[in-house]
């Protein structure tokens, strides 16, 4: 499984945003020999969970902004590796498609918040 390396690397790191930090180069490393689109999604879950557990033990932030933090992180993830998904001769049409494709996985990522913190929490 493609998500467990990063998510491992990122337990012995403190703060949230070097855990992403860390999460998104080793996913990066994992992933430099190529990525289906299985695989970033299973690691763009993973992330979210990552996520959703650290912000959920912060005080002193709004389930806003930690919704927002955590669709930020889904997005330097869809922005560092989504392109490895894509396949050569893909890339006129992914070129066009991406902004969508990205604000769809933004949304997504936005929606699977309460349902990932409730497993979390379980």
């Amino acid at each position: 499984m493609i998500s467990t390396e990063p998510t491992v690397a990122t337990y012995s790191i403190l703060g949230i945003g070097e855990k992403v930090r860390v999460y998104i180069a080793t996913a990066r490393l994992a992933a430099a020999d190529g990525l289906t689109w299985v695989e970033f999604g299973e690691l763009l879950v993973s992330l979210l969970r990552l996520m959703i557990e650290a912000l959920d033990a912060v005080s002193g932030m709004t389930g806003a902004e930690k919704k927002a933090a955590v669709v930020d992180a889904a997005g330097r993830l869809f922005d560092a590796l989504a392109d490895k998904a894509v396949p050569l001769a893909a890339w006129p049409v992914w070129i066009l498609v991406r902004p969508a494709i990205r604000s769809l996985v933004l949304a997504l990522a936005a929606g699977a918040v309460e349902p990932i913190l409730q497993l979390s929490r379980s």
